[in-house]
């Protein structure tokens, strides 16, 4: 439940007290305000007000704070909690740049699409459609062709119930069409969480990890990631384990996901990755209700705190059937589009769909308006 917040109250915040500085308020034409809005990074997103929540025993209280008025909010915080909101503010502010994907340069100050191609005979939505290499990588080239920055390839499901697959027929399964992808001079990414599946992966070309565990299912994987020196997607999943879905239970779905990231972003900086090279992924559908996956798409905005570029991956998810009288997941394309425009209206950097076209579609029109409220 939350209550409101007054800067009277930071002062006595206790010592177990957490602070969540998220923007909101967005605006189209910031020009017209001044110095009363900040942008999001580099992107072409800006807000003019912060939502700030303290979080401790008491349960959470927010207010909206406008953005000229952040400094005496944070003055009245315990030293601790200052120094949080300040790198907080400092995160939301530092540009994100570009990936460097073998000679391939993904420019992050607008929206890009990473394409899905499942290898896989039994994925949620497309399982048993690129099961052969010749036809998988030809998918994969029509992904880029249609507007896919990068293809993301994964030769395991993880849908809920899926089987645990052993890393030998996972990397049978990616490693001739990673390796046709990256010649033909796709940028590939490698959606898996074994290390033995990333580095042979990395070996065939891919130039990214994608790991859904956050470097947590398997030990080695950091150690991959660090000797690559590859850019890293680290999702949320409640567990490590076999199945990433079990233990979903939240005592408020945005701050405890942002905190397993917040942690996992720290971790892989002090092992000697690249702060730069880490992208983080909230993890829609995994191990969430609908109202938990609804919490943080609303609050998504809030991950831009990290410092970190944000991947938004909701496409054909069960959410979008739950909300829409059980829809099956090949009737789900406007619900699809409708979450991930609402992901780059919060500066997402990078969607995650199957629906290439039509998305690149969507990132077009959201462009049109973009330019037209900033010159207009």
């Amino acid at each position: 439940m939350f209550a409101p917040l007054t800067k009277a109250d930071l002062g006595s915040a206790s010592t177990t007290a957490q602070i969540y500085c998220r923007p909101t308020c967005f605006v189209d034409r910031p020009h017209e305000l001044d110095d009363d809005c900040l942008r999001v990074a580099d992107t072409m997103v800006w807000f003019a007000a912060w939502h700030v929540s303290l979080r401790d025993d008491g349960g959470v209280r927010s207010a909206i704070v406008p953005v000229p008025e952040l400094d005496g909010w944070i003055a009245a915080l315990p030293d601790g909690l200052a120094e949080a909101a300040r790198a907080q503010r400092a995160g939301v502010s530092r540009p994100r740049g570009t990936l460097q994907l073998g000679e391939r340069v993904i420019r992050l100050n607008e929206p890009q699409i990473m394409g899905i191609l499942n290898v896989t005979p039994d994925s949620f939505s497309d399982g048993g459609k690129h099961v052969d290499a010749a036809a998988a990588s030809e998918a994969g080239y029509a992904l880029a062709a249609s507007g896919a920055a990068i293809v993301d390839v994964g030769g395991e499901s993880t849908r809920p119930g899926a089987p645990l697959i052993w890393e030998g027929d996972e990397i049978q399964r990616i490693e001739g069409v990673v390796a046709a992808l990256a010649r033909g001079g796709v940028a590939v990414s490698i959606d898996t969480r074994k290390a033995g599946v990333m580095e042979a992966a990395l070996a065939a070309g891919a130039t990214i990890v994608n790991d859904i565990s956050a470097l947590r299912y398997d030990e080695r994987a950091m150690e991959v990631v660090v000797k690559a020196g590859c850019p890293v997607v680290l999702m949320h999943a409640p567990s490590a384990k076999s199945d990433p879905h079990e233990g979903g239970d939240y005592a408020h779905p945005l701050f405890d996901v942002y905190d397993l990231l917040a942690e996992r972003v720290a971790a892989c900086k002090a092992v000697g990755v690249d702060p730069a090279k880490i992208i983080v992924d909230p993890g829609i559908g995994f191990g969430k209700g609908i109202a938990d996956n609804l919490a943080l798409v609303n609050g998504l905005a809030l991950f831009h705190t990290l410092g970190c570029p944000i991947l938004f991956g909701a496409s054909r998810k069960r959410m979008i059937g739950a909300l829409d009288n059980e829809a099956p997941a090949d009737a789900r394309l406007g619900g699809s589009v409708a979450l991930h425009y609402q992901a780059i209206t919060q500066g997402a950097q990078i969607v995650r769909v199957h629906d290439v076209a039509e998305t690149r579609q969507a990132l077009r029109v959201w462009r049109g308006l973009r330019d037209t409220a900033l010159t207009g």
